[in-house]
């Protein structure tokens, strides 16, 4: 079950299934990506800024949902090209943060979308790895991209072949994720931090998923990048937002970003 709710300028998805350890199926796919086209919507309205994405339950994530599939059946390139493909696009062309938190077991599908998020904060004892070999398959929702732009060619292969699990610490250290705190403070921190972005300059955090989309999608060169960044910073310097920064910083006050 997804479930979507807004409190002032944040957005927050909740993966809520524990019984079933919030294992993803093809519904549960397609109610996430409706749940990030709603956020898109609000945030081009201006009424967002930042989506909070967490899971109730012991586990964040435990995968796709394999209950009741049969071999040879012939879903997956549905599963795959109808609901995860357009999900991972969604995610990534939302024009807010995405900061999600992830506790328990993180793996499969699961593990893919903690990957899309923009920031992610994971339990020090959470559990990661994947689970495809075992299924003679192989990683999928982009994570073959993601984990070796995150972690490098050896140790995305290291995760591949030995399927070992790994911690949240470990995950961190590895530079998968964002940052790695105990799991009886994760949803505190998680949150106390979409706040603080739902409080900041709205207009410099986009462009700058924009700035890193952009180096990402079309692996642009160092002066590429620079020329893209500075056209994103000078359409900045004449917003209503580098007004005030500007003046709070002038005035020697904390800004107030509207």
């Amino acid at each position: 079950m997804i479930e979507f709710s807004v409190n002032g300028r944040i957005a927050e998805i909740v993966l809520n299934a524990p019984e079933r350890m919030n294992a993803l199926g093809t519904e549960d796919i397609a109610a996430l990506t409706e749940a990030f086209e709603e956020a898109g919507r609000l945030a081009e309205q201006g009424d967002l800024r930042v989506v909070l994405l967490r899971a109730e339950g012991r586990a964040f994530s435990a995968g796709r949902n394999l209950k009741g599939l049969e071999p040879g059946a012939g879903d997956t390139g549905e599963y795959l090209t109808d609901s995860v493909v357009p999900l991972m696009r969604t995610m990534a062309e939302l024009p807010v943060p995405i900061v999600a938190a992830a506790q328990g077991a993180v793996l499969g599908a699961g593990l893919g979308v903690l990957a899309a998020a923009d920031v992610a904060y994971v339990a020090e004892d959470a559990t990661f790895g994947s689970p495809f070999g075992a299924l003679g398959l192989i990683l999928d929702c982009g994570g073959h991209w993601l984990f070796n732009d995150r972690m490098g060619y050896q140790r995305t292969m290291d995760l591949i072949l030995t399927g070992e699990f790994f911690s949240g610490a470990d995950a961190v250290a590895a530079g998968l994720f964002s940052r790695a705190v105990p799991a009886e403070d994760l949803e505190r921190f998680a949150r106390e931090k979409a706040e603080a972005v739902a409080a900041g300059p709205a207009l410099a955090f986009q462009a700058s998923k924009r700035v890193l989309g952009e180096i990402r999608a079309k692996s642009l060169g160092f002066w590429e990048a620079l020329e893209f960044e500075s056209d994103e910073q000078i359409s900045l310097a004449s917003s209503p937002d580098y007004a005030e920064g500007l003046a709070a910083f002038q005035e020697k006050r904390r800004p107030v970003f509207e």
